[in-house]
């Protein structure tokens, strides 16, 4: 992969900034797209912070770039992309978007581009169906908050080449990830079992959410419990995400819970607002 040409990153949240922090501390070049200019300016004040708290815990490393800052590039035009080797796409976890989003790319993107999505629920050949590309199109699943995890979900397509794997691997390990391929996508599935079951446990008043959590930290030796998890994820995602996975898998255990959908329609969504399932002190 030719280190000079850029990485793009579309989309300016939570993920992307992380992202975009990730493969700038690594002293690639970065450019993020997001069309909405307000947005952009959340983005950097989330990569600036994201580099603060990086340094006070030591983790850039031992010849980082003079500032990781200046090699990102915030854009509200995808046409920007034109150089970009390989892409990453962090937009919200819906369908009608993410098609948008993948059949601009393979049209702005150079034919040797990678195309990737950090999407934790949308089958990639539904994300490939939207491009001239299929053989270049996976997802790359990073984990919340993305510069301090180490793993990454790579999910193949049918279509996807070894190739394209074999690249989207080596991107990863220069940005100190482990990259993990599958098939399909585990975690989420296997998490959001979880966190709608634990939402229907608190909705049928059978015990609240801290003592959900409480068991699962305490008596089954988790980090941290699903509803708080479900806090850092972000309430709308894990929506969305349930949605879309109920769509492709047409199982029923994927409903979200009326708990779950009350909380997200009046605008608690977890850590970011200051409440979720839990509470949280706002700055």
């Amino acid at each position: 992969m030719n280190g000079a040409r850029p990485i793009g990153v579309v989309g300016a949240g939570t993920m992307g900034a992380g992202i975009a922090q990730c493969l700038a501390e690594a002293g690639r070049e970065v450019i993020v797209v997001d069309p909405v200019p307000g947005a952009l300016t959340r983005g950097i004040d989330r990569l600036r912070e994201g580099l603060r708290l990086a340094k006070q815990l030591r983790r850039l490393p031992s010849a980082p770039p003079p500032d990781a800052l200046a090699l990102v590039r915030w854009t509200t035009e995808i046409t920007d992309l034109t150089a970009a080797c390989f892409v990453i796409e962090c937009a919200p976890e819906r369908l009608a978007l993410k098609d948008k989003i993948f059949a601009e790319l393979d049209a702005v993107c150079r034919p040797d581009a990678v195309l990737a999505s950090c999407t934790s629920t949308v089958p990639v050949e539904r994300l490939a169906a939207n491009t001239r590309r299929p053989d270049r199109v996976l997802a790359t699943h990073f984990m919340n908050p993305a510069p301090l995890r180490r793993p990454v979900e790579v999910v193949r397509g049918a279509l996807t080449s070894d190739n394209t794997v074999d690249r989207t691997l080596a991107l990863l390990a220069d940005l100190g990830k482990q990259g993990l391929v599958v098939r399909e996508f585990v975690s989420t599935r296997v998490v959001l079992l979880a966190v709608n079951e634990a939402a229907h446990v608190v909705q049928a008043q059978t015990a609240d959410p801290s003592t959900v959590d409480k068991i699962f930290q305490d008596c089954l030796g988790h980090a941290m419990g699903p509803l708080a998890t479900a806090d850092l994820i972000g309430l709308d995602t894990v929506l969305d995400s349930l949605v879309v996975l109920q769509e492709y898998t047409n199982d029923p255990r994927f409903a979200p819970s009326r708990l779950l959908a009350d909380l997200v329609c009046a605008g608690h969504l977890g850590r970011k607002t200051g409440r979720g399932f839990h509470s949280y002190p706002t700055r």
